[in-house]
């Protein structure tokens, strides 16, 4: 017997390992996105009931796919036969073990211990299958954080700066192109394959930034996610090796992530790039990354990509925080501003590095007007109240801060604004009088 609790958590785990590799794995045999995600999700909510009374199985995801499969089966048989059924997907072969409910998947590809590249083929096809340039831009990212990434629509809503109800619409309407295109389940050949990159790899950096910095939750780092999103990084990487911006994305991720052990204390407190133990960076992925970056260089292409990449390596090489060469980082920042056709939240970013070289009132300048742009945008009001802290402005600073914790969906960023407002308390205070 499993407690609720116990369940609930096991069922959370779950979803955030295997979701998008078992919905790979059941639309390749149903030849139903549709089916398959309805199949998967119904297989979740009776884990959670199932797993409370009889204990959560030895191979939790075999059991959901199993589930899972039962029931797209059972729905397909109610519809008669497959052929008679406009599928959400069109597939080129009959996959192995599609007939009957004789299924023959490789379990092995989806435990939580497999080795780099050992990802199943239909994780490939269904990521590209959601890049499909039939789709806009916006919605193959949308669609397909939601279905291969696992992502919720909230969490995928906040990465876009939009309300859930609009994202939700977002996500109906892609798949409803997708059936309506008779859009194939494969991953595209030769010629086809550059015009999906741009989705691919936007989902793929999208779905490593919610683990780098999870927006909800206890943790601040969902560490499965951001392997998750490296390793499909390199297998992409791998099918198109002329091109850089794979590279560069990499790169990027392997930075980012070398620094996830040093991103939260023992108690699991946020702690800031300037205060982390450096000697709990991994030193190993540091010097990968940099030799990514410097591949990625050596194809002669600027890219937003290698610009970030480029400042991540320049963080990763500062031996103590106050070796890091913030003009160079700052002058990476405006140049991929420009590139970047002014993007807000590179000139977010870009004001931060302003502010260490020119002083915090320097950066308060170039915030000016980002509000209109970005609304009530968490990180903005973050960075504001630091400023406006290090410019003696306490009271200003404190109500930025209280709107950024309000605003703050993980617990950690919670816990961390309610320090930083607690030392902020104490310095409005000043010294105790004599």
């Amino acid at each position: 017997m499993t407690d609720e609790r116990a369940a609930s958590a096991a069922v959370e785990q779950a979803f955030t390992e295997h979701w998008g590799r078992l919905l790979a794995l059941l639309t390749g045999q149903l030849r139903s996105l549709e089916i398959a995600e309805e199949s998967l999700a119904d297989a979740f909510e009776r884990a959670v009931r199932h797993w409370a009374a009889d204990g959560v199985p030895d191979r939790p995801e075999a059991w959901l796919l199993t589930t899972a499969r039962h029931r797209g089966v059972d729905q397909l048989r109610r519809e008669k036969t497959l052929a008679r059924k406009l599928p959400l997907l069109v597939v080129d072969t009959e996959p192995a073990g599609a007939t009957g409910t004789a299924y023959t998947a490789d379990l092995a590809d989806l435990g939580a211990d497999a080795g780099e590249g050992e990802i199943p083929d239909e994780r490939l096809r269904l990521l590209f299958t959601c890049c499909h340039p039939a789709l806009a831009l916006p919605a193959r990212v949308a669609l397909t954080l939601r279905m291969v990434g696992g992502l919720t629509t909230a969490e995928i809503a906040r990465g876009f700066l939009v309300s859930e109800p609009t994202m939700a619409a977002r996500i109906t309407r892609a798949k409803k192109k997708i059936a309506a295109a008779a859009i194939p389940y494969r991953v595209p050949r030769g010629a086809d394959l550059p015009e999906r990159l741009g989705g691919v790899l936007a989902v793929l950096y999208l779905v490593f930034t919610e683990g780098h910095a999870a927006s909800s939750g206890e943790t601040l780092v969902r560490r499965g996610l951001c392997a998750e999103a490296i390793r499909l990084t390199r297998v992409v990487a791998a099918l198109l090796p002329a091109e850089p911006d794979p590279v560069a994305l990499l790169a990027l991720m392997v930075l980012q992530h070398s620094r996830r052990d040093a991103r939260t204390d023992e108690d699991g407190r946020l702690v800031v790039l300037p205060d982390q133990d450096r000697s709990r960076w991994h030193r190993a992925e540091i010097d990968e990354g940099v030799a990514l970056v410097e591949r990625a260089a050596s194809y002669g292409r600027m890219s937003a990509y290698l610009l970030q990449a480029a400042i991540a390596a320049e963080h990763a090489g500062a031996a103590e925080a106050a070796d890091t060469d913030w003009p160079a980082i700052a002058r990476l920042y405006e140049l991929l501003e420009r590139l970047t056709g002014g993007s807000p939240v590179v000139r977010l970013n870009r004001a931060v590095a302003v502010a260490e070289t020119a002083g915090a009132d320097a950066g308060l300048a170039l915030l000016d007007g980002l509000d209109d742009r970005l609304g009530d945008y968490q990180p903005l009001l973050v960075t504001r109240a630091d400023f406006l802290r290090r410019t003696g402005e306490h009271e200003a600073a404190r109500r930025a801060y209280d709107r950024a914790r309000e605003l703050a969906g993980n617990d950690a960023e919670r816990d961390f604004l309610g320090r930083k407002l607690a030392d902020l308390d104490e310095q409005s205070a000043g010294p105790p009088p004599k």
